[in-house]
């Protein structure tokens, strides 16, 4: 294969692997793309399909390969994994994709030693872990997609309660990506300006219960998945636009801040678990955590979704 740079290889053909494949090729970010999955007539026929759209698109190439061929790459998204089966619990679905990790973590650290990489399949946060210590690279060279998609979503529902664009929204979901994630509302802003302080000037103030608006918009937030997965069977869109934006970040070299799931340490007194945390994020990883300034209950409850992720670990077996 040519030597074109940024090279992206992405594990996993499924619906997520490739609604982040044709982000990545719509929004310019790769100019190679390697697709791997073990169904290898599958990898062709998608890397098919998503060539033929060149015409239209800025110059990349799509390849299906084997894990031979992510050689180079700058940056390796994980997707694959098994999904829950009806009955199954977090547990057992977490140790059985760890049991797969085992087998194509190795592969990949064989192929692709220097590149990033970003765990995209669930429980996100215990795999990022697991990928971290099969692959012994440094934790800052290895990041989940962790509340990124949380966050736009958060964002998403503030920006149409109050009627503004979702750009101007700075809104984080942080801890676990699942169901002890929390909002940071004591930090939540719009247009420059806290919610706190907006809402007693907002015009729709005397008829807007402040605290239950927020509580159902989190709501929304936490179960959009499960909402989504009942009426259509998965999500994929969502988070295939949120890979392609931690891939922007890293890929340009940006030190963008989103909210990855990370390796924390010295963090509020935590220690050895991944979750997330606003990152500073470039070429070479996470550069830095943000040491944002939760208030009681914020970190509390960050407290309690590490000790959910740290529960799934131990129970895995991963320490």
């Amino acid at each position: 294969m040519n030597r074109l740079k940024p090279k992206v290889s992405i594990i996993g053909c499924g619906n997520v692997g490739m609604r982040s494949a044709y982000a990545l090729i719509i929004s310019g970010i790769a100019r190679q793309i390697v697709l791997v999955d073990r169904n290898m007539q599958r990898a062709e026929g998608e890397a098919m399909d998503l060539s033929h759209g060149a015409p239209y698109v800025s110059p990349v190439e799509v390849h299906a390969g084997t894990y031979s061929d992510i050689k180079d790459s700058d940056l390796v998204i994980i997707t694959a994994g098994l999904k829950q089966k009806p009955g199954q619990t977090r547990f057992d679905l977490s140790k059985d994709n760890i049991e797969l990790y085992r087998t194509i973590i190795p592969e990949i650290a064989k192929n692709a030693p220097g590149a990033i990489y970003l765990v995209v399949s669930n429980p996100v946060d215990v795999l990022s872990y697991a990928a971290q210590k099969i692959s012994g690279k440094p934790h800052k060279e290895v990041i989940g997609s962790g509340t990124v998609l949380d966050s736009a979503r958060l964002r998403f529902n503030l920006a149409r309660h109050c009627r503004v664009d979702p750009r101007n929204i700075h809104a984080y979901i942080l801890g676990e990506h699942g169901d002890t994630e929390f909002p940071v509302w004591s930090k939540a802003m719009i247009g420059g300006v806290f919610f706190s302080e907006y809402c007693v000037v907002c015009p729709r103030k005397d008829t807007c219960d402040h605290d239950a608006v927020l509580e159902n918009i989190f709501s929304e937030v936490r179960d959009s998945a499960y909402k989504i997965i009942e009426k259509k069977g998965e999500t994929s869109y969502g988070i295939g636009l949120a890979v392609a934006r931690i891939a922007q970040a890293v890929l340009n070299d940006e030190n963008a801040i989103l909210p990855v799931s990370t390796l924390v340490e010295g963090y509020s007194g935590l220690g050895g678990v991944y979750l997330s945390l606003p990152v500073v994020l470039n070429r070479a990883g996470v550069r830095e955590t943000m040491r944002i300034n939760l208030n009681k209950d914020e970190n509390e409850a960050l407290l309690r979704s590490a000790e959910a992720i740290k529960k799934i670990i131990d129970h895995a077996g991963l320490r």
